[in-house]
């Protein structure tokens, strides 16, 4: 079953450690109703926006509630009902930030499509926008990604762990179209609690861990050949409550090794021959035996601590 981006991943809000150190408490201005009138749209800053960004910011003018800021910072149209100044500011930090060390990374392609990102100052915002603009009830109270509307569907009032989390995601469809949910999820779970090491960006250890050595105790985790082979429905809808947990701190021990980026590279590029990456775990673990690789990495799990 091919991956289904439109899935709402809920992950919990994280504080923020990279420099750029934004504040996340947003004005609350009174809500109002969608109207007829156009959304104030902040001074493009740059060279003149493309004929299709102008067209894309038209319509959103059109869309959005007449109390609603947009910001443009390509390949990113910001949406929120906070002022602008608030909005560019998480525009040109951290959301700026995070992309940018995101390719750095691992991405060599730039997003193909504008990205518009939707933020609400808090949940009864985000629920009844959500409603109002798209139709949906959302299933998380946190976010989602939706690749039909191009668009990332924040509550901000949750944190920014979130917007970091599903900012991974267009990246990956743009970079890694066929890429196993596992490591889609584990990818994007990595990075909701993040720094910077020199200019490269870093996964921490968070609130996903004490779940995760629960789990190790209870001898509850799959084994990582099983996680692997999941396809995108069983990874979501059969998941025995480990599986993001799982596919993260596997990718937190490869990047504490320096494997990650090589690993990411090296999947994308053999997925033909091994979809779901095993094949290629075992080649950059310089490891054949993977249950032998389990053990070792539940005993180093256990031993990791949340700061």
């Amino acid at each position: 079953m091919a991956w289904n981006p439109r899935r709402a991943r809920a992950v919990r809000a994280v504080v923020w450690t990279a420099p750029l150190v934004l504040g996340m408490a947003l004005a609350r201005p009174a809500a109002t109703a969608p109207t007829s009138q156009p959304a104030a749209v902040a001074p493009v800053r740059g060279p003149t926006p493309s004929l299709a960004l102008a067209e894309h910011v038209a319509a959103l003018k059109k869309k959005a509630p007449a109390s609603f800021s947009v910001v443009v910072s390509p390949p990113f149209v910001v949406v929120g009902d906070a002022p602008a100044a608030r909005l560019r500011a998480l525009a040109e930090g951290r959301i700026r930030w995070t992309a940018d060390r995101l390719r750095q990374e691992h991405f060599d392609r730039e997003l193909p499509e504008i990205l518009t990102i939707w933020l609400f100052r808090n949940g009864a915002s985000y629920r009844r926008y959500t409603r109002e603009l798209f139709g949906e009830t959302p299933t998380t109270p946190f976010g989602y990604y939706s690749a039909r509307d191009r668009a990332l569907v924040m509550n901000i009032g949750s944190g920014g762990g979130t917007l970091v989390h599903e900012l991974v995601h267009p990246y990956v469809a743009a970079n890694f179209p066929a890429c196993p949910a596992w490591l889609n999820e584990g990818l994007a779970s990595l990075y909701e609690g993040a720094t910077s090491r020199g200019a490269r960006i870093r996964g921490l250890v968070n609130w996903r861990l004490p779940g995760l050595q629960a789990a190790i105790r209870a001898r509850r985790l799959p084994t990582f050949a099983q996680l692997l082979a999941t396809t995108d429905q069983e990874f979501y809808e059969e998941d025995p409550g480990t599986n993001y947990a799982q596919a993260r701190f596997l990718c937190l021990y490869l990047q504490e090794r320096g494997l990650l980026r090589r690993f990411f590279r090296e999947a994308r590029a053999a997925h033909g021959r091994d979809p779901g990456g095993v094949l290629t775990l075992r080649r950059v673990l310089g490891q054949p035996d993977l249950e032998r690789f389990q053990q070792a990495w539940e005993a180093w799990v256990l031993r990791l601590r949340q700061a």
